[in-house]
């Protein structure tokens, strides 16, 4: 079923799927039902009404969306113009979206009126004012003097045909995906039409994927886990996707029991509100069969219990943005404490390595820089020559920043980024394995542990800790708990309970902020 997807464009595959069976639905998003039928027809329609407006291959198009059938038929449209999709965080402030739409260059915005409190039809209409190349604002689900709607552009868009265009899968970038950003300004990674695709259909091959499966997308389609092994898997697959606005586990459980969910993605935060939520028992879960955990270690309980209690077979994956995201896997065989302890093996035609700080290779068991080559890996950061040189080398290694292991039979293992790690008194901490250990607390709901500046050992360690709901803990218990666990030097040197985390909108804990926060609380006692 899916040899005949790789080396497709995106747009190919959407026509293949769509000639399988056209009146099969394929989009839920609470709003509309579309099939893909409806899909290839509004996204021709876009596609042609952004032909109209001078739109053509290599121009760039903005999408600040967030889980709308909407940003789906975009998607669909910019990869039939051969233009280039470059979708914006609805989290984005004004200094941000600026930034990106100054970047990339982008001719056209997609945008809603506003979004989770975030005004995006100020911060867009601003930001036209300042920046030459933005020419068109379309609005989505809301209507404005002086802006097209959507659905003005899609009218035009029945009066004549979108062109034809040739598109080279393994040249042509389909998508200009900006970086978290959290050392310095966003990157924008270059993901050819060959990136997503195989990584896409790879996807769909790795969890035995049918027609039959509805994917639940609950993380956001402007991020790589929504915007490849979600969208475009699902597409591979000949599948269905319910697309939920914003994540809430009451909701996520009822559309999985409504909307007979057999796919779910998520990372770990997901599942542990999902199990963890007092009205759990109560929903029929019974349609699950697979899903990706990705973004965050996933502690060996909560493996245990999505597999038990939720009857889903996940997998346990790795991968970044600049890898299109799906890197390396875990498989249906592999035990649960494998499956929390590591991220899997290399997908076939991906290679994973662990270098030192001279780039040279490592020994298995040692830790280093985790380094990668292969099908998804991007073309180089957008209009960056000299990072794109540092990150990629002329054999195609992308240097990920993050550290691990493999081991001999090529499990990789993250313990943390390179910026994460802690040196206190000359030891080095990976916050990553020690946070592993306290998942296994039973009142421990999620962790963050930080490097704190301190003037004799250079660094301390500082565990954030959210417990759960009708749990509590003091500082020392906490410590008591994890000294019998780890080496001395690895247990924090404080310890703080927090309500909530700063959080990215696809669900990882900001470390960076967290730090600031914790550096202002406990300024009085840090020497």
């Amino acid at each position: 079923m899916f040899q005949t997807c790789y080396g497709l464009s995106v747009s190919e595959l959407l026509r293949n799927r769509f000639a399988a069976a056209p009146d099969k639905e394929v989009i839920y998003d609470g709003y509309r039902r579309l099939t893909y039928r409806d899909l290839q027809a509004e996204a021709q329609q876009i596609a042609s009404g952004l032909s109209q407006l001078g739109v053509g291959k290599g121009d760039r198009v903005a999408v600040c969306l967030p889980n709308w059938h909407e940003f789906v038929t975009i998607y669909f449209a910019v990869a039939r113009l051969g233009a280039i999709l470059v979708p914006f965080n609805t989290r984005y402030r004004s200094d941000e979206v600026e930034y990106i739409l100054q970047n990339s260059g982008a001719q056209v915005a997609f945008l809603t009126e506003n979004f989770g409190n975030v005004p995006h039809f100020e911060q867009f209409t601003q930001a036209k004012e300042r920046i030459s190349s933005l020419k068109h604002l379309i609005s989505v689900r809301f209507e404005a003097d002086g802006l097209t709607s959507l659905e003005q552009l899609m009218e035009q868009g029945t009066r004549q045909a979108p062109p034809e265009v040739a598109i080279n899968p393994k040249q042509d970038v389909f998508s200009i995906l900006y970086t978290s950003g959290t050392t310095g300004r966003p990157k924008g990674a270059m993901l050819t039409h060959d990136n997503v695709v195989h990584t896409g259909v790879i996807s769909a091959e790795m969890m035995n994927c049918t027609p039959e499966d509805v994917f639940l997308v609950a993380v956001p389609v402007f991020h790589v886990f929504g915007l490849v092994p979600s969208i475009v898997t699902t597409i591979a697959a000949g599948a269905r996707m319910v697309l939920m606005e914003q994540f809430k586990a009451d909701l996520s459980l009822a559309l999985i029991e409504q909307e007979r969910v057999t796919v779910k993605h998520g990372v770990p935060t997901m599942f542990i509100l999902e199990l963890n939520h007092p009205q759990f028992k109560r929903f029929t879960l019974s349609s699950l069969r697979t899903g990706i955990v990705a973004a965050a270690a996933c502690p060996v309980e909560i493996v245990r219990r999505i597999r038990t209690e939720m009857g889903c077979d996940i997998v346990i994956c790795y991968g970044l943005s600049e890898t299109s995201a799906t890197l390396t896997a875990t498989d249906y065989s592999d035990d649960d404490l494998v499956r929390s302890e590591t991220c899997g093996k290399a997908l076939p035609g991906a290679e994973v390595k662990i270098v030192d700080a001279n780039r040279q290779q490592l020994p298995p068991g040692e830790v280093g820089e985790v380094v990668c080559r292969g099908f998804g890996v991007m073309k180089g950061y957008y209009n960056l020559p000299e990072e794109t040189r540092q990150a990629l080398d002329e054999d195609g290694w992308f240097y990920t920043g993050d550290l691990g292991t493999l081991d001999d039979k090529g499990y990789l293992r993250i313990v943390g980024r390179k910026k994460e790690m802690i040196i206190r008194g000359g030891y080095n901490i990976y916050p990553r394995e020690v946070e592993e250990v306290f998942y296994t607390h039973p009142g421990v709901m999620e962790i963050a542990i930080v490097g704190l500046p301190d003037t004799v050992l250079g660094e301390i360690s500082c565990a954030a800790i959210k417990l759960k709901p009708g749990k509590t803990a003091t500082e020392e218990e906490m410590k008591s708990f994890i000294k019998q666990r780890v080496a001395n030097y690895k247990v924090p040197d404080k310890i703080v309970f927090v309500d909530e985390f700063p959080m990215t909108a696809s669900g990882k804990i900001k470390k960076v902020e967290m730090q600031v926060q914790l550096k202002e609380r406990l300024g009085a006692e840090l020497r």
